[in-house]
């Protein structure tokens, strides 16, 4: 009888000591935090201390400043050694899967201007840095480069790599996760910054923009958003109508996504995404946070005729003479220094022979040049559609900018000129590295979303420094307003 007793108290105690066991795995587990945890979304004591002691303790930095710390690969990369911080509004989020292992995160939750990538061993991570989330990143012990050689987005990493290609920076590990990567208790509404696609640059990848009058292309009806023969990406072509031709950006979408298999709409609308790059860098691409960005129930966009159209206003510069450049309506103003726009013969092969407006720092003496050039007055009133094109080019590849500006509440009088409100205008300006023969054209850059009249503004930044390095030339012929007859 004992030995039956005992038996069934040892048993007993097995039972026990396995569920005890197993009570503690499961409590062990739960504290482990690996690729598959959630977090809280609320911010618990320890993160507000860490917090606290990273505010008291360091000195804030602008994400500009952050991506000039990276040395562009010339020398290694070192861990940052001072007490700095950088602030950000967290852009993408990886809840549909179509971001992974990584989130941006933008200067401003409105009008924002920049944004820096984050790499970090964290899947689902919104639930810890959910869209909008106030996040403030501690860089001592970090490091800025790219994660891809020569992808040119600057990425804020846990560690570094080095292959034959050059050195990249490292996911952030858990414990730096922990350590460096602080919530505060705000997570703001995001307003997507709009834009068109003209305006979309590499200096935008990571921002949350928005982009209204779009559609998917003619030929991609009856498709889905990812392509079944491709292994990780594709890229599907957006639109939008822009006159007499389209404009157009690559929508991108995982194979990892979860609405991968959705049908592409068929209408035109707008579309709200994260500004991305492929994954080599070459292209600026645009991916989706969630379907929920995509509203395209509207009518598709028609282009519209050129034969419909005629000049309003034409500029070809031949009737001036050489060297002076005063009459028909223009103003010639220096804003900065005394050399204003010219008319020049040119020689370059693309447009050899004609006469041309010019501007250009070199040997003018001063520091500083800035030179407007502005049309004569256009009446946006008169007419429902209004587009400027002309064609331009440049000498030097150096740091000489020209800007292409549009005001609707300058009164023609020089006296006013920098009081009044300029904007820019996306047509398309010749690149420091076009070959200087090269003429290049501006697009049809539609004036229809203004009204009254309006003047456009061709302005001039550079100078005469010592090396030479902000004195380049810019030309611009064939000037033309056109209008629906």
């Amino acid at each position: 009888m004992k030995n039956i007793v005992l038996s069934v108290i040892m048993k007993a105690s097995k039972i026990i000591a396995l569920f005890t066991i197993a009570i503690m795995a499961i409590a062990v587990t739960s504290c482990v935090q690996d690729d598959d945890f959630s977090v809280p979304n609320s911010v618990g004591i320890e993160e507000n201390a860490r917090l606290e002691t990273l505010l008291n303790n360091s000195t804030e930095v602008s994400m500009a400043e952050v991506k000039l710390m990276y040395n562009g690969g010339d020398v290694p990369m070192e861990a940052i050694t001072t007490n700095i911080y950088v602030k950000g509004y967290v852009s993408s989020s990886d809840q549909t899967g179509n971001f992974f292992k990584e989130f941006y995160i933008q200067d401003s939750p409105s009008n924002p201007t920049i944004a820096l990538k984050v790499i970090l061993e964290q899947v689902d991570s919104y639930n810890q840095f959910n869209l909008g989330r106030e996040v403030y990143i501690n860089l001592k012990g970090l490091y800025i480069g790219e994660e891809r050689v020569g992808n040119g987005v600057i990425t804020i990493g846990g560690g570094t790599e080095t292959d034959q290609y050059g050195t990249t920076v490292t996911r952030l590990n858990l414990n730096q996760i922990r350590l460096n990567v602080q919530r505060s208790t705000v997570t703001e509404t995001l307003e997507p910054l709009q834009v068109s696609f003209s305006q979309i640059n590499g200096g935008l990848v990571g921002v949350l923009v928005n982009i209204d009058g779009v559609e998917f292309a003619d030929n991609l009806n009856g498709l889905r958003y990812f392509d079944p023969i491709e292994v990780y990406d594709t890229q599907r072509t957006l639109q939008a109508c822009t006159g007499f031709d389209y404009s157009t950006m690559s929508l991108e979408t995982s194979s990892f996504s979860n609405f991968r298999d959705e049908l592409l709409p068929t209408g035109n609308g707008s579309i709200t995404a994260v500004v991305s790059k492929t994954f080599d860098g070459a292209s600026i691409i645009l991916a989706l946070n969630s379907l929920d960005d995509v509203n395209m129930e509207g009518t598709r966009c028609s282009l519209l005729n050129p034969d419909d159209f005629s000049p309003l206003f034409e500029e070809t510069f031949e009737s001036y003479a050489n060297n002076a450049f005063v009459g028909n309506g223009w103003t010639n103003y220096a804003e900065e220094g005394t050399f204003r726009w010219k008319i020049k013969t040119t020689t370059d092969s693309g447009n050899s022979g004609s006469k041309v407006a010019w501007m250009g720092a070199y040997n003018s003496g001063s520091l500083v040049n800035i030179a407007w050039l502005i049309t004569p007055a256009i009446d946006l009133d008169a007419q429902d559609y209004e587009f400027v094109n002309f064609i331009n080019s440049n000498d030097f590849d150096d740091g000489s900018e020209l800007e292409l500006l549009i005001s609707t509440d300058w009164d023609g009088d020089e006296a006013t000129i920098t009081s009044s409100t300029w904007t820019p205008l996306p047509g398309n300006i010749v690149s420091d590295d076009e070959y200087y023969q090269n003429w290049v054209d501006s697009g049809l850059i539609d004036l229809s979303g203004y009204s009254g009249t309006a003047y456009v503004a061709f302005k001039y930044i550079g100078g005469d420094d010592a090396n030479n390095t902000i004195d380049g030339n810019f030309e611009i012929d064939n000037f033309k307003v056109l209008i629906q007859n």
